[in-house]
This record gives C-alpha cells, structure tokens and sequence, in this order.
C-alpha cells in the first residue's frame, strides 16, 4: 500500500509546485484596481502657458505619499513642489514651480488603490512647443519584480493556510469528531495554522516595499514597515495575527482534550467550540474582505459580508476535502460511512452558498456580460467558473462512491452481528479452556522450578506482553488489508484525490483574480480614458490612427495607436501606443513608423520613435515636408522572427 501512495503523494507535490511556479514566472506589474481616467493637462497636448499645477483623476480614491506624484521636467529635474493633496472626491494635485520653460514634461505617479493593489504609470504633455527628452519611467514596477511575486506566492500561501486550517477544524468538529484524536489530521490543521501565520507575518514584512520601491533590500526597513502599519491593509494583517492567536487555543481545546470527554461533555464542548469557530473564521475571512476588493466600489456594506460568506464556504468545502483526503489515506482509525456523508451534506451547503454569493460578486465585479470575454478579470472568472463545475462533476462521482461504501458497510455490520451471534457459545468454551491453560502452565513452571519460579514468571509477563502487541499489529494490519480491498473505499479516494487535484488550481486562479483589476473598473477606466483622448484631439487638432495587428506569434495581436500632433505640414509630436486586444498596454521589441505621400511619390519617410514606458513610444519634430493624403504605415515586431506592417490613409494638414 506504501508503494501505491507514494506516487500519488508525489503528484500532489509536483502539482503545487507547478501551480506555485507558474504563480512565480507569471508574477509581472500587479494589475492596476484603480485607474487613471483623466488628468489635466491631458496626455500629450500642448499647452500654450505653463499651468500651476499638475491634477489626476482617478477610478477610486487612492493612498499618497510625497513621492507618489512627480513632474520632470526635458532634463529629468522635478519641478514639483510637494507631497500631492486630494482636492474633490478621486482627483489628486501636486504644485508646480512658476517659470517653467518650454518642452517636454513626464508627469509619473505611484499610488495604492482602495482595494490594497499598487497603481504606477506615466505620461507626458508640453509646453510651447515639444522638446526631446531623455526622461526613461519604464523601470517602474509597483508590485512588480522579485518582491511583486514573493507578495504573490504569500498570497497564495496565505490562503492555503486559511483553507486547510478552518476546513479541517470544521470536518474534525461537524463531519468526524473521533478524527479529534487522529495524529494525522491534528498535524494538518496544525500546518494550516502554521502556514497562514507564516504567509502573514512574510507579507507584513513585504508590504511597504511592494508599494513602494519594489527594492528586496527594504523589506526590513522599519521605517517602512511603521507606515504600512498606519495603512488599511496593515491594520487588516495585524488584526489576522491577533485572531490566529485565538485559532491557536480553538485548535489546543480541539485536538488537545475534546477526544478524552464523556458524551455529555462533548455535547457541550461541541457547542462552545462551534460557536467559537465560527466567530475566528468569520474574523479571518473579514482580514481580507476589509482590505481588499468588497471594501470598495459599489455597495461595500453588502459586498463585505457577502464575501466573508463566501470565503468561509471555501474553506468548509475545500478544507474539508484535504481533511477527508487524510482521513482516507493516514488516519489509523477507519473513516466511518456516516462521516462521509456529513462532509457531502457540508460541501453540498458551501456550494449553494458559493453560487448565491459568486453571482452577486461576478455582478459587481463585472457589470456587463461583454466583460466576461473583455476583461482580463472576466477571462480568470471563466476559468474559475470551468473548474468549480469540474470539481462539482468529481464530487457527485464522490457521492455515488460514498453511498456504495455506506451500503457495503450496512451488510458487513449485519453479518458480523450473525457470525458473532452463531459462534458465541463456542467462542467462550475456547476462551475457557485458553483461560484455565494459561492459569495452569505458570503455576506447574513454578512448582518445578522452586525460588527461579520468581523470575521465570517475569518474563512470561514480558512474553505475554510482547505477544499481545504482535496480535494487535497483526489484527490492525488484517482490518487495513481489509480496508484496503474495498473497492468502494478505492473508488472514494480516486475521486476525492482528484477533488484535491483540481482544488490546487481552483485556488490558484482565486489568487489571481484578488489581484486582477475588476472588469467593471477597466471598461469604465478604457471609456474614460478614450473620451478624454478624443476631448484632448479635437481641442489640439491631433490625429489619432488606430490599426489592429497579428504577427502570428506569440502575443502576436494587438492595437497599435499613433497620435499625431498637431497633425500639419512642419514638425510634429508623434506618440506610438501599443496595446492588447483587451485594452492593456504591453512591450514589443520593435515599432517602426513611415510616412508616404503617394500622390506626389514622397517617402516613405522613417522614423524610429524612443521608447518611454510600457506600450509607449514617442518622437519628437517629426518633418511632414506638405499637406496631402499621407500613409501612416507601422511595423510591429514581437519576437525575433514575428513582425507585420499595418496602414491607413489620413489626411496631414
């Protein structure tokens, strides 16, 4: 049987390591939970005087510090005058110094949304007239780099944790209390504590540099961590500590004096640690919904206890899951059919209670039913929708498994109440004649053995003893081999194996949506950002292209953009976006841009615009030599051997 557990064993291994280190290689720039939607002066106009003051307004409200908020001026210098202040509602302004001259200025900003997740970006407009400048922001990386995927990893941790630690506590309680006295269980409950405690304290250490620098070497820095203990999200963490201290004694009363009680006692112990339970897990599952996503955006008094409902549902289904899994594989103690089928009758109620409280999430999260295919948001929520039905499918196999086992059960009950009933009478004539031999032998042994008599009668104790283990073993092993022959039993823990399997991944894609921009904030942020675009070219004279491409590779498709200002004979400002299909700005190792005037067999023209930051290029007096119906063509490379050149005709001057 050893060998038969150690590969699947393995496998559950290598599974989350998978998960884990796709977690890891995909872990980029967090998504952004609150988006830029407008700012003043706007992306990539020019102005004619130099404003007082640089204003952003965003999705949500947002956390500030005295860098948050930086204007540079062609040479790189800020010429900003402070920490930003909060002048209406989302829109946040910082000063600027009187006099500034012409150019080029890079306005950036680094924020952390309502919902707890870093925000970074970067544009630029101009004074007078464009000027060239050497400003670079593309090393920006809020919740990025090294210390975004740790932040990642114990995110994922941390809700592992939460799950195998309630989950289980709950099946030992409600599902099977004599599992209370199982060492197996008791160590993984006991490591689900361990491992949110853990995660926890790794992400209060990783917070502020998460936030901020993104720099592996600030995570000690206390200054830091004193200014992400005044933060929501702090005080969430810390709050998490208190009420693990409280999970610890719940799991020394459980584990520790519940299984030595009478019937009366447990009765009311069941009670009292129920109640008690239900108050750490619900202010566990509060850690989070206070700081994170139902703490902001529409509705909050609902969506916060919804979402506390639905993370508790998690953890009794999922955890219950990873207790039953033990339970079938490590516990010395059979698992009894009716325990069984408490869990199923559990799991049954955390599914209803999931889907009530997931519509109502998906709803708020998402507003539309284009944002299911839109968003990236509503791409993960697809997924994750796939694998809750997935591991629902096992689950009934599970039922069907478990009801088997239960009828099997009733027989084998049934007829050793006969067998045992039919040989009684036998039973105790043997037991007699074992009992008067056993009396017998040691008293002949001492009468012909004289004063030996005294030591010869220890070690037949000794023998006795040593024989009565070597019984016990040989009857425990005979009832595992027995247990182990059930096919139904087999069948039970296939499928409840494979519930695990798919439950790695269902809390992998979970992870990820905490942590993906809701898609009801994207398409409000990518309509508020296009109607400003267009406000600030109508008001400038600019032209703005947009041309879909696919080179065929990898992260072939896209949108590139041009913005062309102000779109006359002479020199230009030319701003090159590139996007994916959903709205995201991303990199691509190489964008060229040429002009033709077919008309009068000018061009093409090429010009090779500077990269800025993320999906942005930009060039500055660009020579349109005469007005006409020019051809904007574009090349777009993605890869060393994947590029394509998209066109359109428009009209320059």
């Amino acid at each position: 049987m050893t060998q038969t557990i150690a590969p699947r064993v393995r496998m559950l291994v290598l599974l989350f390591l998978a998960v884990t280190g796709a977690l890891l290689a995909g872990a980029g720039p967090a998504s952004a939970h609150a988006a830029l939607t407008g700012s003043d002066p706007a992306q990539g106009v020019v102005v004619d005087k130099a404003p007082t003051r640089v204003s952003l307004t965003f999705s949500e409200q947002v956390s500030t510090t005295g860098d948050s908020l930086r204007v540079l001026d062609p040479k790189g210098t800020r010429v900003d005058t402070g920490k930003p202040s909060n002048v209406s509602g989302t829109t946040y302004a910082v000063q600027l110094h009187s006099g500034l001259p012409d150019g080029t200025y890079t306005v950036t900003y680094q924020v952390v949304s309502a919902d707890s997740h870093p925000v970074a970006g970067a544009y630029t407009f101009s004074i007078g007239s464009p000027s060239k400048t050497s400003v670079s922001v593309s090393e920006q990386q809020a919740g990025g780099g090294v210390v975004g995927g740790l932040y990642g990893f114990g995110r994922y941790v941390s809700y592992g944790g939460f799950i195998v630690m309630v989950g289980g506590a709950a099946f030992v309680l409600v599902c099977w209390q004599r599992g209370a006295g199982e060492r197996a269980v008791q160590r993984l409950v006991v490591s689900g504590w361990l491992a949110l405690t853990a995660a926890t304290l790794f992400l209060l250490l990783l917070r502020g540099s998460y936030t901020g620098s993104g720099k592996l070497g600030d995570v000690f820095d206390l200054d830091l961590l004193g200014q992400v203990l005044q933060t929501k999200t702090g005080a969430a963490l810390v709050s998490r500590l208190l009420l693990l201290a409280a999970a610890a004694l719940f799991i020394a009363v459980l584990f520790g004096a519940y299984d030595k009680r009478e019937d009366e006692e447990k009765r009311d112990l069941t009670f009292g640690l129920a109640i008690g339970g239900t108050v750490v897990a619900a202010g566990l599952a509060a850690s989070w919904s206070m700081a994170e996503h139902a703490s902001t955006g529409l509705q909050p008094g609902i969506a916060m206890p919804v979402d506390v409902v639905h993370l508790v549902a998690v953890a009794a289904w999922l955890g219950g899951l990873c207790a039953l899994l033990v339970a079938l594989y490590r516990a010395k103690t059979p698992l009894e059919a009716p325990a069984v089928r408490r869990f199923s009758q559990v799991a049954f109620g955390s599914v209803l209670a999931l889907v009530a409280t997931g519509v109502y999430q998906s709803w708020r999260q998402l507003g539309s039913w284009s944002a299911f295919t839109d968003t990236r948001y509503g791409q993960l929520l697809l997924v994750k929708i796939g694998l809750v039905a997935l591991l629902v499918g096992i689950a009934w196999i599970s039922r069907r498994w478990m009801a088997r086992l239960a009828e099997t059960a009733t027989e084998t009950a049934a007829d050793t109440t006969s067998d045992t009933a039919s040989r009684a009478p036998h039973e105790e004539k043997e037991t007699a004649a074992e009992t008067a031999t056993a009396v017998k032998e040691p008293v002949a042994a001492k009468a012909s053995s004289g004063e030996a008599g005294a030591g010869s009668g220890a070690g037949d104790a000794q023998r006795a003893t040593q024989l009565a283990r070597q019984q016990a073993a040989m009857e425990a092993a005979r009832q595992k081999r027995e247990r182990e022959a059930d096919p139904n039993r087999s069948g039970l823990r296939r499928s409840v194996l494979a519930e695990a399997g798919v439950a790695v991944f269902l809390l992998a894609v979970t992870t990820a949506l905490t942590s993906t921009e809701p898609g009801r904030t994207e398409l409000e942020a990518r309509a508020a950002t296009a109607a400003s675009s267009s406000s600030a070219s109508d008001a400038s004279g600019a032209l703005t292209l947009d041309m879909s491409f696919d080179t065929g590779g990898t992260d072939g498709k896209g949108v590139v953009s041009v913005d062309l200002d102000p779109a006359r004979a002479g020199a230009n400002e030319m701003h090159v976006y590139v996007t994916r299909p959903n709205g995201r700005a991303f990199d691509v190792p190489e964008v060229k841009v040429a002009f033709t005037l077919e008309a009068q067999k000018i061009g093409p023209l090429p010009v090779t615009p500077d990269h800025i930051t993320t999906g942005h290029w930009a060039a500055n007096g660009v020579q349109i030599p005469m007005a006409g119906e020019w051809k904007i063509a574009v090349t777009v490379r993605t890869s060393d051997i994947d590029q394509v050149t998209v066109s359109k005709n428009a009209q320059i001057g």
